[in-house]
């Protein structure tokens, strides 16, 4: 299978779609946590308990009301392999944490990959939805309305006093984590990430890195979302995220102009230099792929580089990962062995584009 095939059906939806803001803002993403009355948390869970909740999900996918915001597949996590598992992992689709839950996990994906529900991960449920570009609003009214249509069939643990219950408390309430996933390699270069993050941090907001907690950030991305789900709602959430993402916006659109006006000739070595290791490597680790991806991806952002696909950064930074490389290859590989076929990989997917340096 060609490359071109192999991303046409490989890659997600916000992996290949632009969307508002989409220089900075790779993606925006809603997750909503929601709990069955009545049945343990997931963390004292018997097999049994671990099956009816199964069940009576996938009954309210296969329902109605889901279908009518779109067609699912469910899967267990026991059905895929280590490797497939992984590869969701890498496409933001499911945790690490439901991957590792082979026995007792379970996914509900859209056919476009747009929405995911993953079950029995820390909650019962996690009502995801991801979308590219600046789209809180929209990813929260789609992510809503599958919340919705399961809640026809679903009978969830709430309370008055509240809100909807789940099993760490800090997502106590709204149950909503609201993020996105920025690329801020003008703040970076020129030396204030630091002092921006700490700002966001004293405004409630959670800074980390690709993947989430626990994950540091490379390639100048970093994912912003919410820390307070009780006592707020949805709207306010989201409000309040978007209102700092511009500010965030607006100070790394000011640094990249300032680095081009002040030092142009270093910053156009720089990205060219980075696009020449892509294109001429013969074996490259994950951390410096994702480096040169960033450089190259700002490159384009400022007319640097003509004729290279702005969506590259995203492709790359999820098909150069371990499992997704393996699973390209068709073959198990050893991490010299990965560093080799992803510098290939990436030479490969620059072919494909038409390329000019200013």
């Amino acid at each position: 299978m060609s490359l071109s095939d192999f991303l046409q059906r490989a890659t997600s939806r916000w992996m290949k779609d632009g969307g508002p803001e989409d220089d900075i803002i790779l993606t925006s993403r809603i997750r909503i946590a929601r709990n069955l009355q009545g049945l343990p948390f997931p963390i004292l869970q018997t097999d049994t308990h671990a099956d009816e909740v199964i069940r009576a999900v996938q009954e309210a996918v296969a329902a109605e009301a889901v279908a009518k915001v779109g067609k699912f597949e469910f899967i267990r996590c026991a059905s895929l392999s280590p490797l497939d598992r992984q590869v969701f992992v890498e496409k933001h689709l499911i945790s690490p944490d439901l991957a590792e839950a082979e026995k007792h996990g379970a996914i509900a994906l859209r056919d476009d990959e747009a929405i995911s529900i993953m079950v029995n991960e820390e909650d019962h449920l996690r009502i995801q939805c991801i979308m590219p570009g600046l789209r809180l609003e929209d990813a929260w009214h789609l992510a809503s309305a599958v919340d919705d249509a399961l809640e026809q069939s679903l009978l969830y643990a709430f309370h008055e006093k509240f809100g909807y219950l789940t099993a760490c408390p800090t997502n106590v309430g709204t149950g909503i984590r609201a993020s996105v996933m920025m690329h801020l390699p003008g703040l970076v270069l020129s030396g204030n990430i630091q002092r921006m993050l700490t700002a966001v941090s004293h405004v409630g907001l959670a800074v980390r890195g690709m993947y989430g907690e626990g994950t540091e950030s490379n390639g100048s991305l970093f994912q912003v979302s919410n820390q307070v789900t009780l006592g707020e709602t949805e709207e306010e959430i989201i409000g309040n995220l978007s209102s700092v993402v511009h500010q965030l916006i607006d100070h790394e659109r000011a640094a990249r102009k300032a680095l081009l006006q002040e030092n142009r000739e270093a910053l156009e070595d720089r990205v060219c230099r980075s696009f020449g290791i892509l294109a001429y490597a013969r074996r490259m680790d994950s951390r410096e792929t994702l480096q040169r991806l960033s450089d190259v991806r700002l490159g384009i952002d400022l007319g640097i580089l003509k004729g290279v696909s702005s969506g590259i950064l995203k492709e790359l930074m999820v098909m150069t990962q371990p499992a997704f490389l393996q699973k390209y290859f068709h073959e198990e590989l050893a991490p010299g062995e990965r560093d080799i076929r992803r510098a290939m990989l990436v030479r490969e997917r620059l072919r494909l584009d038409d390329t000019e340096v200013r």
